[in-house]
C-alpha cells in the first residue's frame, strides 16, 4: 500500500551508529519536514536547541554539530554544515517547526510517541539508579558505623555521630534540619527521599569519613563526631567550587522504599544455586577397578 502525500517515511533516513545508537542527518530530515531552504530550517533547529536547555537536557546530547558532503557539479564535492539528531531532538524540532506545514504535523506525531518512550526509559533509568545509589549508601553506612564503634563511638550516640555528617554536608542542618526543610515527614529516612545526585553526595561523604576513620587510626568520640562534621564540610566546599546545587536545595524525590521492599521480595523468591550431589567415593565399575 503506498503511502499518503506528505506522508513522510522518518524511518527511511535514519541511521545506527557504530554503538546501535539510531540518528538522523538534519540535512536529510528538513526536505522531509517541507524545508527547501537551509537557512529556515536552522531557524528551527535553534529554537528546539533552546527547547531542549529548558527540559533540563544536555544540547551537545541531541543535536551534534557535524558536517556532511555533499557532490556538485564535474565531480566536487562540497562540506556543508550539518547536525547529527536524536530522536528527541527530532521531536523537539517538529514542535518548533513551521506550522503550517502539513509534514510538520505528521512528524509531531511521529515523533511525539517516541519521545514519550523516551521520557519513560529516562524515568526508569533514573529510578534504578537511584535504587542503586539508595542500597550503596545502606551497606556503606553499615561500615561507617563499624568504622565508628571501632573508633569508640559508642551505640547510643551514634545518632550524634550521624548528624554530625549531616551537618558537615548541609551547611549546618542536621537530619530533623533537612526534613523540616524539605517538608519530609518525621518518619521517613531523608536518604529515601534523596535523588541520585544528592544521594551519590552523602555516599562520597560517608565513604571518605570511613576511610578516614580507619587509615588515620582516629580514636575517641569525640575526635571522630569531629571528624565525620569536617569530611562532611570538605564535601560540601568541593560541590561549591564546582558550582553545582547544594544538597540542601535539591529537590526531593518520592520515597524509593517501596521499590527496596520489592527488590528484597524478588531476590528472597530466587532459590539458592545447589551444587549436584557428589560421591565422594565412585561406585566401583568395570572402567574404574580396585
Amino acid at each position: 500500500m503506498s503511502e499518503e502525500p506528505n506522508s513522510p517515511d522518518f524511518d527511511s533516513i535514519k541511521q545506527i551508529s557504530p554503538y546501535g545508537a539510531e540518528f538522523w542527518s538534519a540535512r536529510d530530515l528538513g526536505p522531509l519536514l517541507g524545508y527547501k531552504r537551509w537557512e529556515n530550517f536552522e531557524i528551527a533547529i535553534k529554537r528546539a536547541k533552546t527547547s531542549c536547555q529548558q527540559v533540563g537536557q544536555i544540547v551537545d546530547d541531541h543535536f551534534r554539530e557535524a558536517t556532511k558532503p555533499i557532490k556538485g557539479g564535474k565531480g566536487s564535492v562540497q562540506n556543508v554544515k550539518d547536525y547529527i539528531l536524536s530522536r528527541f531532538s527530532c521531536y523537539l524540532i517538529a514542535q518548533n517547526g513551521d506550522p503550517r506545514k502539513i509534514e510538520i504535523a505528521v512528524a509531531q506525531t511521529y515523533f511525539a510517541t517516541a519521545a514519550r518512550q523516551y521520557e519513560i526509559q529516562q524515568l526508569r533509568e533514573e529510578q534504578d539508579k537511584r535504587l542503586r545509589l539508595r542500597e550503596r549508601v545502606s551497606e556503606n553506612n553499615k561500615d561507617l558505623s563499624q568504622a565508628a564503634y571501632n573508633a569508640g563511638v559508642l551505640s547510643k550516640n551514634f545518632g550524634v555521630f550521624q548528624d554530625a555528617g549531616y551537618r558537615g554536608l548541609y551547611g549546618g542542618l542536621g537530619a530533623e534540619d533537612i526534613k523540616h526543610h524539605k517538608n519530609i515527614s518525621p518518619k521517613e529516612d531523608i536518604l529515601d527521599r534523596m535523588g541520585s545526585s544528592e544521594l551519590a553526595a552523602n555516599d562520597f561523604r560517608i565513604t571518605q569519613a570511613r576511610d578516614k576513620l580507619r587509615e588515620e587510626r582516629i580514636i575517641g568520640q569525640t575526635k571522630a563526631i569531629e571528624t565525620h562534621q569536617q569530611v562532611g564540610k570538605e564535601v560540601r566546599g568541593a560541590i561549591k567550587r564546582i558550582g553545582g546545587r547544594m544538597p540542601e536545595d535539591l529537590p526531593t524525590e518520592p520515597s524509593i522504599k517501596p521499590l527496596m521492599e520489592e527488590q528484597k521480595r524478588k531476590r528472597k523468591k530466587v532459590p539458592p544455586k545447589t551444587l549436584p550431589e557428589m560421591s565422594l567415593f565412585p561406585e566401583e565399575t568395570e572402567d574404574n577397578p580396585e
